[in-house]
């Protein structure tokens, strides 16, 4: 029985859950900003405890790999890639915008009807999106997008849209009113999804070098010095 523990830390919520061939066993979440570095191990250390199980019991650890918040994604896969070597087992990246995704499909009735468009805040406006189906088949690969009211105005032409995640809200706004575009509050990425994602990557063998795995930042990471002290 694989038991499999999922990390997601590319938001501002870090959350962690466990899973045993696919059945979620139990989740955790802290939902303050800057917290991830300092409270991780212990959310994992505590579901572990509640679960009755130990990191020796681990058959894998997934992690949400990105797009998202850089600093999150580093301290989520340098977690998952310290688990991974100390205990000698698979490491899994899934994408955070499949996650979403994924969330979403769970909850809408007849998905089939319906695409779906994850969106990630990248600051401005612009967003971290990707479109998908409801069998998660893409039709627009993840990527880095400037809004205007031109986006994504060939699939709402044609289908129901459904557009979500912290990035979404602007895009509204953009768009105004329009019935085929729908967009729904408060859907931030969970370890829950995560997990669930992992674990049909488990069963392929889907696994990462975990020497040489980055997350997927989508864009480059520029990262500046800080200014000398006078």
């Amino acid at each position: 029985m694989a038991l499999i523990l999922s990390l997601e830390t590319s938001s501002t919520v870090c959350s962690v859950a466990l899973a045993q061939s696919g059945r979620l066993i139990g989740t955790s979440e802290l939902r303050l900003e800057k917290s991830h570095s300092s409270h991780i191990t212990v959310l994992i250390q505590q579901l572990l405890e509640n679960t009755g199980f130990t990191e020796k019991d681990l058959s894998a650890i997934a992690v949400s790999g990105g797009p998202g918040s850089y600093t999150g994604l580093r301290i989520g896969t340098s977690t998952a890639k310290g688990l991974c070597f100390a205990l000698d087992i698979p490491f899994i990246a899934v994408s955070t915008l499949h996650a979403l995704a994924l969330q979403v499909i769970g909850f809408t009735p007849n998905p089939s009807e319906y695409l779906f468009c994850p969106m990630i805040d990248a600051r401005r406006m612009e967003v971290y999106t990707a479109l998908l189906n409801a069998d998660l088949q893409e039709l627009l690969t993840d990527e880095a997008k400037i809004l205007d009211e031109n986006s994504f105005q060939e699939a709402i032409s044609q289908q129901k849209v459904i557009f979500f995640g912290s990035g979404a809200a602007k895009f509204e706004t953009i768009i105004g009113a329009n019935a085929n575009a729908l967009f729904l509050k408060n859907v931030i990425p969970t370890a829950e999804a995560v997990s669930q994602l992992a674990w049909h990557k488990y069963q392929a063998a889907q696994f990462e070098n975990v020497a040489y795995y980055e997350p997927f930042y989508v864009k480059e990471v520029h990262i500046t010095a800080a200014k000398p002290k006078n």
